[in-house]
């Protein structure tokens, strides 16, 4: 759409460029004299030819009775005598005295293409600054921010589920701008500022949006990134436009999305108190300051970054509220999935409480995702309806990655694979306490994974105990277990698990205080971060190099235990490991019926024990 865009302005251009050359040739062809010699003209003169004489500063125009031999009405010489007045009263041919205009001329010939040339310049800088957001050089100080009504986003509170306490306090401001004398009569005052925290994809916008649709004011929608510019002083003027455009429309509701692009705490990077990016965030502090809670202006903002927001920003009587919207729980899951579904033709028997039981952990975004990407497959394979099927294949899509059946793996690998993935999955079966095993695959999805072994919990868990965690690492190691009791020989493919068996470890021991030998201390604090990641400078350590040593040997032994235990289930159940590796080869995916089979066979009963 941009290179048609694009390939329509230089066309633009061009086309006005070749009208202007055109009008210019023109205008020169139209005034164009051919002189003839001034003896031509006496010569008709004397014929009785001329009706009557012309005669300016420069020349002579002689208008002829008839046309002549070439069709000419008209005969244009040069002056060249001083007394062409006593000459021309000779001839008895009546004659007058014209003055030449030169300012037509000149407007035609230099200001009308200066004009034209503006005109194109003029344009082509309008479409350029349009297309990167600034109608001109004079507005640059202007906000961008874009000014919504009640009935513009389209969006209301209906269409948001999954986070019923946070759209409870939106529901709360809403009210209060719709009826402040209700909510003031015992002296309350509207919160000046409310901010939306939380995982990417759970939400924060749609409320915003859904809060516009409701509120029924002026909602004045602008992101942080807006207020940076490479020029000193732009943010900070920005922010003042934008209050002032909310104080003007009153009441009002002001939402900031990614508010750390802005609010960024103060001495976090480099240059000092002059630094644009301060200077923006002391205005946008200074007009929070500056609220009147009586005019009706509240600022709503967005973040999945609350660590890094300066200090000031978040203080009571600024944002007076915080509102933590997060990943949904199974209700909020289902509702959302019900939310999604009513644009897809869904099958009647497919069960929506089976697809959220399936989904913990996916934010809001990515229940979208899964509906649309189960709507796709029901497309693809000529369904009318999506069923329960279409929603599990599209859960391992998401999860575990698209399935590449072109990538070829030899029999040696194939064997590895199929003995490593059964070995996680009989150890899973095994142990209490463990996510059921849902599917068991040999076909290679994603970037790397050659094969997979999918656990899927039934129910949100909040807390682990240690044999949990426990159990855990022992699965994760059982895929390493199982190639070293079969093949006797490990191979590359449980570096992803034993990744995440150490880093299990190390919580375990280091955040826990799990560890019988260093006993019930924290020696590292929990890096909470929204986005999963701590990019922050790692923390001093703040224990001794000897409590060093007795870490590394407690999380080493961790890891060990885990390994001898898978080592010990698979093992004791060697036979069916290889009826299962055999099996897993022959069909390349287990699931269902096949997998309770294994199970039946390790522990006598359809299900994990409790």
């Amino acid at each position: 759409m941009k290179d048609r865009l694009k390939r329509w302005d230089i066309g633009y251009a061009i086309l006005m460029i070749a009208t202007l050359l055109l009008f210019q040739s023109w205008w020169s062809e139209t005034q164009r004299i051919e002189v003839v010699p001034y003896s031509q003209i006496e010569d008709a003169l004397a014929a009785g030819q001329v009706e009557r004489i012309v005669v300016s500063d420069r020349r002579i125009k002689a208008h002829l009775k008839v046309p002549d031999a070439v069709g000419k009405l008209a005969l244009v010489a040069e002056r060249v005598e001083p007394d062409i007045a006593a000459r021309l009263a000779g001839f008895k041919v009546p004659y007058s005295r014209d003055y030449d205009s030169t300012w037509l001329p000149m407007l035609l010939s230099w200001i009308v293409p200066a004009g034209l040339m503006f005109g194109v310049w003029y344009f082509l800088l309008r479409r350029m600054g349009e297309r990167s957001g600034a109608s001109s050089l004079m507005s640059i100080g202007k906000s961008n921010a874009k000014v919504l009504m009640e009935k513009s986003t389209g969006v209301t509170f209906a269409d948001v589920a999954g986070v019923d306490e946070a759209k409870a306090e939106l529901q709360e401001i809403v009210d209060f701008l719709k009826d402040p004398q209700r909510y003031g009569r015992l002296g309350a005052r509207i919160p000046k500022g409310v901010l939306l925290v939380g995982p990417p994809g759970t939400g924060k916008t749609l409320l915003a949006r859904a809060m516009a649709g409701e509120a029924g004011v002026s909602f004045l929608s602008t992101n942080g990134a807006e207020f940076v510019e490479m020029f000193v002083g732009v943010g900070a003027a920005r922010v003042r436009d934008l209050f002032e455009q909310a104080r003007r429309s009153a009441p009002a509701i002001i939402f900031i999305d990614e508010l750390d692009a802005l609010g960024r705490a103060r001495g976090a990077y480099g240059g000092g108190g002059h630094d644009e990016k301060e200077q923006t965030l002391n205005q946008l502090l200074a007009e929070m300051d500056g609220f009147d809670p009586s005019v009706g202006v509240i600022i709503l903002s967005a973040t999945n970054r609350p660590e890094i927001l300066d200090p000031a920003l978040l203080r009571a009587g600024r944002f007076d509220r915080q509102v933590l919207v997060d990943r949904p729980d199974l209700k909020g899951r289902l509702d959302v999935l019900k939310v999604h579904v009513r644009k897809v033709r869904v099958a009647a028997g497919a069960d929506l409480e089976a697809v959220a039981a399936m989904t913990p952990g996916f934010a809001g975004a990515d229940l979208a995702n899964l509906v649309n990407e189960a709507a796709l497959l029901a497309t693809r394979r000529g369904a009318e309806a999506v069923v329960l099927e279409d929603f599990t294949a599209a859960i391992e899509r998401i999860v575990a990655g698209l399935e590449k059946k072109s990538r070829l793996l030899n029999p040696q690998e194939r064997r590895t694979v199929a003995c490593h993935e059964m070995g996680h999955a009989l150890v899973a079966m095994a142990l209490p306490g463990t996510d059921p095993v849902q599917k068991v695959s040999i076909i290679p999805r994603g970037i790397a994974a050659l094969g997979y072994t999918l656990q899927r919990p039934t129910e949100d868990r909040f807390l682990l105990n240690r044999e949990e965690i426990n159990g855990r690492m022992t699965v994760l190691l059982a895929g390493r277990a199982a190639e070293m009791l079969v093949l006797g020989t490990p191979s590359t493919g449980a570096a992803d698990d034993l990744a995440k068996a150490t880093e299990i470890a190390r919580a375990l021991v280091l955040r826990y205080g799990m560890s019988d030998a260093l006993g019930l201390v924290s020696w590292e604090p929990e890096h909470r971060s929204f986005l999963g990641t701590d990019f922050a400078m790692p923390a001093e350590r703040r224990y001794s190099e000897d409590t060093a040593q007795r870490i590394d040997a407690a999380v080493s032994a961790a890891v060990t235990a885990g390994f001898e235990a898978a080592t010990r289930i698979l093992g004791q159940h060697r036979d069916t490991l290889d009826r299962g590796t055999k099996r897993l080869l022959e069909t390349e995916t287990l699931s269902g019926p096949a997998l309770d089979a294994f199970r039946v066979e390790m522990l006598g009963t359809q299900r994990n024990p409790p």
